[in-house]
């Protein structure tokens, strides 16, 4: 399994055309084979950051997400939504669990 956490600063008055964007995004993505789950959310200390959280059976589902239209679309939009360079980290999981609290 691979797992992507990436954060995108959003310039403020960009952040309505940027949610709608990533709505669309979110959904679409969601409905592609290969991932497992692919969320987005406004980061609790900054408003103005969006963080998503993706996870993917393998490269191969990486690699065709990205030549999705919707994430081509979000991809070509970024330099205008963005107020600063994204964080992007990738974990390549072995084994994953579920736990309880």
């Amino acid at each position: 399994m691979i797992v992507l956490h990436a954060a995108f600063p959003i310039r403020e008055e960009k952040m309505d055309e940027a949610l709608d964007l990533i709505d669309d995004l979110v959904e679409a993505s969601n409905e592609e084979a290969g991932i497992l789950t692919y969320r987005a959310t406004r980061d609790l200390h900054d408003e103005n950051t969006i963080r998503f959280f993706e996870q993917y059976e393998d490269e191969a589902a990486v690699e065709a997400h990205n030549r999705t239209s919707h994430f081509r679309e979000f991809e070509a939009e970024l330099p205008d939504l963005l107020a600063g360079e994204p964080e992007l980290t990738r974990f390549d999981v072995a084994d994953a669990s579920e736990m309880e609290l």
